[in-house]
């Protein structure tokens, strides 16, 4: 079959469905279809309030900066901050699905619910779309659905009796008011939650279990990836040491913070992008707490022995690799730690299926 001629499906409409639609059509590939069980585009970055609902929260800005969150031949506009809130992300997704002429390849409200190969070289798509099912038949999938939406709770000992809610179903700081929270998690959801509910609650702690490079957004006047960028073409080694003096000269002592020293070098984990966070530390209004050692009803009891009463747990613990649409026996990384993918995007077993979207870049 010739190139121009295969058939292929893209799962998801958010910002690596729509890319991936982009850069397929630019290959001279016409036969393509998105299956988007929402009724819009934009994935994650459509607010959705209420639980259950993978979306952004109320109050959602990037963390990387425009200059290197934007796509290379569709700038955003110069009138958008560093750091544009969801709402403009969503505009701008929106406007890239526009520009590049790509809502006609969507088909919306059609969830898939089974992908497999078909034998022959092919792959088998069930789908559903207004309770109707069907099979279809594609020479190549391009699996855009994220990895934001199957949250991962951690088992600790004992029972906690209060609210409980992952950061997947945190939409707004509103509902804590007057409350004593604990966010438990070092990543940037969890930080900027602490924040947002330690202006309303009477109290708000986060729980950390190791050491985070917690950095601002801003250095030296700059968001911090442009400064970095400029960085880039250095040895790895050299790279290392001038971003640990910038952090340094930038941050002071960890332990000014409260905060334990990381375990590894600067680049070697993910970093944490959030200046509210150390400001709040440093103004006492976040208070800082070790890990956790068990739970006894509506108490926590940390390693450091301390023992404090909360109304609410907000884990801001990460998500589950899923993709129920695939067998357990053909695709199951749930418990996996990296994904095994060349490039983390190709499956070397399966020629024709591609992951788009699994890095952290």
């Amino acid at each position: 079959m010739a190139e121009g001629q295969k058939r292929v499906c893209v799962i998801g409409a958010g910002p690596s469905g729509l890319t991936a639609l982009k850069n397929l059509r630019e290959q001279g590939l016409t036969d393509l279809i998105c299956f988007e069980q929402s009724d819009a585009t934009g994935g994650n970055w459509v607010f959705r309030p209420g639980p259950g609902h993978s979306s952004v929260y109320e109050t959602t800005h990037i963390i990387s900066s425009k200059k290197y969150s934007q796509f290379d031949d569709f700038p955003m506009p110069d009138d958008y901050p560093d750091f544009p809130s969801h709402a403009q992300m969503l505009a701008y997704f929106r406007a890239y699905e526009s520009h590049f002429g790509l809502t006609r390849f969507i088909a919306f409200e059609t969830r898939v619910d089974h992908v497999e190969p078909d034998g022959h070289g092919r792959y088998s798509v069930r789908v559903t779309s207004r309770g109707a099912t069907r099979d279809e038949l594609f020479d190549a999938v391009l699996v855009c659905s994220g990895h934001h939406w199957d949250p991962e709770v951690p088992d600790y000992p004992g029972h906690f009796d209060g609210e409980q809610l992952h950061s997947h179903d945190y939409k707004a700081a509103r509902p804590f008011a007057g409350k004593r929270v604990l966010v438990v998690g070092g990543g940037n959801s969890a930080c900027d939650i602490a924040v947002e509910t330690a202006r309303v609650s009477a109290h708000t702690a986060i729980s950390l279990r190791r050491g985070y490079y917690i950095i601002p957004k801003i250095v030296f006047g700059a968001p911090t990836d442009v400064i970095y960028a400029k960085l880039r073409r250095l040895p790895k080694p050299l790279r290392q040491f001038l971003v640990g003096v910038g952090i340094r000269i930038a941050m002071g002592k960890w332990s000014k913070y409260g905060l334990q020293q990381p375990d590894c070098r600067p680049m070697e984990m993910h970093p944490t992008l959030n200046s509210d966070i150390l400001n709040a530390l440093r103004h006492g209004t976040v208070h800082l707490r070790p890990g956790i050692e068990r739970l006894d009803r509506q108490d926590v009891e940390f390693t450091d022995g301390r023992r404090e009463t909360f109304d609410t747990l907000i884990w801001a613990t990460g998500y589950q690799l899923t993709f129920p649409f695939f067998d357990p026996d053909f695709i199951d990384w749930s418990g996996a730690t990296d994904v095994p993918l060349y490039l983390k995007m190709m499956h070397t077993d399966c020629p024709g299926l591609y992951f788009i979207g699994l890095f952290q870049p």
